[in-house]
């Protein structure tokens, strides 16, 4: 069956769904249906990952707890530029950031930490050198962005994607 048929919860949410937004239930899209939810998964079966490892459960949830804090400061402050509350000039920016995290899970994962926290946005990565560019909205002058990605989020990534 797995050989004929290789997600089949897949393909009945598939053809359940095709027959749900192509209203009046004919044979055509009945058949059309069918078809559709066996040859999809096919199509998933060449696009499968590689399995995820994940280590170090305790190092998860620290990172977890960094991020949710990080987020809620980082909403304050951005607020605080917003509504004109912070005072002296405030100072866009882009900081290139040379990663040694090579992990595609790891980096996924980072990606949505730093485009989740306001006042950063992941805008680009260079898989051959490794280095990351991210605008900041607050930026200040030497490496203060990069240690702070690094250490805050980069080394724990890296313990729990090797």
């Amino acid at each position: 069956m797995n050989r004929f048929l290789p997600y089949p919860l897949l393909s009945l949410a598939l053809v359940a769904t095709w027959l749900l937004l192509n209203p009046p239930l004919t044979v055509a899209t009945a058949f059309l249906s069918v078809v559709v939810g066996w040859l999809v998964p096919f199509v998933m079966r060449a696009l499968r990952p590689e399995a995820v490892r994940v280590r170090a459960p305790g190092t998860i949830l620290g990172l977890a707890g960094r991020v949710l804090g990080d987020v809620v400061r980082s909403n304050i402050d951005v607020a605080k530029v917003i509504l004109g509350l912070r005072r002296g000039a405030r100072h866009t920016g882009f900081v290139s950031i040379p990663l040694d995290l090579r992990s595609p899970y790891g980096l996924a994962v980072l990606a949505i930490i730093l485009t989740a926290t306001p006042g950063t946005l992941w805008i680009q990565y260079d898989s051959n050198t490794g280095r990351l560019l991210l605008h900041v909205l607050d930026f200040v002058e030497g490496d203060e962005w990069v240690r702070r990605v690094k250490d805050r989020y980069e080394r724990p990534l890296m313990e729990i994607f090797p």
